[in-house]
């Protein structure tokens, strides 16, 4: 149990318009909060997912800097949804307690919680994301649900927080008046502000399963529901679709009509599959350069949509898709299964991870085409959560993206890889080309990687000779 009741006391002294004029204040968002409507809070067992994905990725620090004290085992939850809009919301709530942590343990240590508190080390990280949550509702009491079965450690840490608002409100303010900021948003690094607001305007690509569905047909299915065609999405808020200029089978919609998209039958059906548009050049660059026999070996695919696409592109030819780096296979019935919803059928799964498959392997000699797209930071992608939701990313691709940069270590050690990889693909000699994607704005990862490939070319290889056109960069 919490220990809070000296707190309690005091805090019930305070006088009861203070905490009104302190949650005037703006708080963690850089926008007027001008007829957007009021957050409600989030059932019981985001909270608890949103805890145990920060325990994972919070910034730890050196013991002479260590505020507060985190546990190492995870909270039980009641159940694990595989809903995605579930992981979401769970995952952009620990994305936002990690971008704020800093803040978030001085307001709790300056507001008395910590420590002199008897809190449990394991619920630390839970109080983190709630209090992320409960300044952003600016301290106003959540709005509970009549369906769901209520989690006891939610109950206590949301009573401790409640019973510790005025104070809680009053080490914001200070906080925020300390770095002279409009709001806890504008105490971020300018990086990752950026970012904020990038993902904001980021509009939403889909591509058209054409195995299944022409897009006249997607277009009319579209326009019967209320959509327009248009030439551009920007700054549209109507329900509006346009083709994308790079990539025919590609649509993009206002970002706000996620919710309305996810529930129709285009999508349900696989006929239309959210995708970020960077995979989606990927795919295209290859087919670009692919004759109607040729195969095409994919490496580090992250999400099987572009598997899938890949597959649906290259479907009226006679073209195998080969898939390396599957390692369980236990996969496999999942994947079959999912790949028979989409209506592919030139795909083979390898098991081997690429670097162990030899050049010289039977199954590849009609590879004509190598899609490499490696490891990277990621620090090109705006919306992160998304990201690894839909590519499978590890979760530590968050940490980076929290700070707004990464450690030169560690981009060292992803160069190294990516390098490897890509002089590994420019063994395989029957193949004539290398499409090389990554979703880094760093150099290191992207043009210094392929020049540096390039310069590995045996000048005595009898193969295809690389040159910065037949190695493309897709970023």
């Amino acid at each position: 149990m919490l220990n809070s009741t000296g707190e309690l006391e005091f805090s019930n002294e305070e006088d009861p318009e203070i905490i009104s004029q302190l949650t005037s204040l703006p708080l963690s968002g850089g926008k007027s909060s001008a007829g957007v409507p009021e957050k409600t809070g989030y059932p019981d067992s985001v909270y608890v997912m949103a805890a145990n994905i920060f325990q994972g990725i919070r910034i730890e620090k050196s013991a002479q800097k260590v505020l507060i004290k985190y546990g190492n085992e995870p909270l039980r939850s009641l159940s694990e949804s595989e809903d995605q809009s579930f992981q979401r919301l769970s995952y952009e709530l620990a994305f936002s307690a990690l971008k704020y942590q800093d803040i978030l343990e001085t307001i709790l240590i300056d507001s008395c919680i910590f420590p002199s508190t008897t809190i449990p080390d394991h619920l630390s990280s839970l109080i983190i994301v709630m209090l992320y949550d409960f300044q952003d509702r600016k301290f106003q009491t959540r709005v509970l649900s009549d369906n769901e079965e209520p989690i006891s450690e939610v109950q206590e840490v949301e009573n401790l927080l409640n019973s510790f608002k005025i104070k809680l409100a009053a080490a914001l303010a200070r906080c925020r008046i300390k770095h002279d900021a409009l709001s806890i948003y504008h105490i971020l690094p300018e990086t990752v502000r950026k970012q904020e607001l990038r993902a904001s305007t980021l509009p939403l690509y889909a591509w058209i399963n054409t195995c299944k569905i022409s897009p006249e047909e997607v277009y009319n299915n579209l326009k019967r529901r209320g959509y327009n065609k248009v030439k551009s999405v920007l700054h549209i808020d109507d329900k509006v679709f346009a083709v994308d200029q790079h990539c025919y089978d590609v649509l993009i919609f206002p970002s706000h009509l996620k919710n309305d998209l996810i529930n129709i039958d285009l999508f349900k059906d696989y006929k239309l599959i959210f995708q970020d548009k960077s995979r989606s050049l990927a795919v295209h660059s290859v087919k670009a350069l692919l004759n109607m026999d040729d195969d095409i070996l994919m490496v580090n695919t992250g999400s099987w949509y572009t598997v899938a696409h890949m597959s649906i592109l290259t479907n009226n030819n006679t073209s195998k898709v080969f898939v390396c780096g599957v390692q369980s296979q236990a996969k496999d019935p999942d994947l079959k299964t999912l790949f028979t919803k989409i209506g592919c059928k030139n795909i083979e799964i390898l098991h081997e991870t690429f670097i162990n498959i030899d050049s010289k392997d039977h199954r590849l000699q009609k590879v004509k085409v190598i899609l490499l797209l490696p490891r990277c930071s990621g620090l090109g992608v705006s919306n992160p959560v998304e990201f690894i939701l839909n590519e499978h990313e590890d979760t530590e691709f968050l940490k980076d993206h929290s700070q707004g940069g990464i450690s030169v270590d560690k981009l060292h050690v992803l160069a190294q890889q990516q390098y490897e990889q890509l002089t590994h693909a420019m063994k395989f000699t029957k193949a004539q080309a290398v499409v090389y994607c990554t979703c880094s704005v760093f150099p290191e990862e992207n043009e210094a990687v392929v020049k540096k490939a390039l310069e590995f070319q045996d000048p005595g290889n009898k193969g295809q000779p690389y040159s910065g056109t037949l190695l493309r960069q897709c970023l």
